[in-house]
């Protein structure tokens, strides 16, 4: 039986890797927060506030930030590693030489890497030491970081390979207000965190031209099944989508107010341009890039994914969002559970 986790360090102080580093300090353990802007590690430090990604959320004062990645790797049971896709390969490279033969490692980014098309922990094993490579897990499921950071009731799913070192974690995050399940799907978990996403903006953009909630319910809903289509090419348990990492955070992105790629869709389709919504944003808006990953793993496995298709002509093609949703919905005629 593994020892309890104490001490946890944070890689990475955008608003989800913030919440998750405030309520693991908050439950007691010993938490020590990266991030890659000095300003806000002086501000966490000196206010208790992430000023940029969480604002008006106070931190407890056990919570320590620095710029130091051997600081956060010192002495610490566990790493939650949360930046943003784009920049994991880079910081995962400076991380590599400094981890111990067995750290632990969840990952808590939901993207694809766009130029490879792989995994975080696919990237992870291309990085780390492979004696990490067992000790990879992952954290996912409907968990906007406003609410998380609030208290609010949340449930998340921890996939690992390895059942104990799972357990431990799972103890380790779950709270009467944060409620943790374990699997062992990490395929299927990283990639439902991931294109739930990319649906998100194709469900923004529904909302954005005002087309009614029987059209969002009808994109939700065919979202997933090519989801399914994508998670079973690659080997995933076609369960694990209809469950937290699923479903669950599926329906949180395409429907809450606070999710950035909703928004980034909503603008979309009221006419904004991609440059001027991403312009305006601090945050990144995950499922732009990995609607690039997410077409170039359909084309690889042979998957058609009729609506990640029409997301990236809308994002990067100058196709108008009216004029995809029209190609989507006079496609030839199929059954519900055919390929397409």
């Amino acid at each position: 039986m593994m020892q309890p986790i104490h001490r946890i360090g944070v890689i990475g102080a955008g608003a989800w890797g913030t919440a998750l580093a405030k309520h693991m300090a908050g439950k007691g353990l010993q938490v020590r927060l990266w991030a890659y802007e000095r300003d806000v590690v002086d501000a966490i430090n000196q206010t208790h506030e992430n000023r940029v990604f969480l604002p008006g959320v106070t931190l407890p004062p056990s919570l320590s930030a620095t710029d130091s990645l051997a600081q956060v790797v010192s002495d610490c049971d566990g790493l939650l590693f949360v930046v943003p896709s784009h920049v994991a390969r880079l910081v995962l490279q400076q991380l590599a030489p400094l981890l111990p033969p067995y750290m632990p490692v969840i990952s808590a980014t939901k993207g694809v890497e766009e130029e490879t098309f792989q995994l975080m922990t696919q990237v992870m094993e291309d990085v780390l030491p492979a004696t990490l490579h067992s000790k990879l897990m992952v954290l996912s499921g409907p968990s906007f970081a406003a609410e998380v950071s609030q208290g609010q009731p949340t449930a998340l799913c921890l996939a690992g390979l390895e059942a104990p070192l799972v357990s431990a974690f799972q103890a380790a995050l779950m709270t009467p207000a944060l409620r943790v399940y374990a699997d062992s799907d990490m395929i299927g978990v990283q990639l439902g965190g991931a294109l739930k996403n990319v649906m998100a903006l194709a469900a923004g953009v529904v909302d954005g031209l005002g087309l009614g909630h029987n059209a969002r319910a009808a994109l939700i809903t065919r979202g997933l099944a090519e989801i399914v289509r994508l998670g079973h090419a690659m080997g995933a348990d076609a369960r694990t989508f209809y469950g937290l990492s699923g479903v669950g955070d599926l329906v949180l992105t395409c429907t809450g107010t606070l999710s950035r790629n909703h928004t980034v869709g909503m603008r979309l389709g009221k006419g904004e341009k991609l440059e001027a919504i991403l312009g305006s944003m601090k945050a990144v808006a995950e499922g732009v890039r990995t609607a690039k990953a997410a077409s170039g793993l359909a084309q690889r496995h042979g998957v058609e994914m009729p609506i990640v298709r029409e997301i990236n002509e809308v994002l990067f093609e100058g196709k108008s969002c009216r004029q995809a949703v029209a190609d989507l919905m006079e496609r030839d005629a199929k059954p519900e559970k055919g390929q397409a």
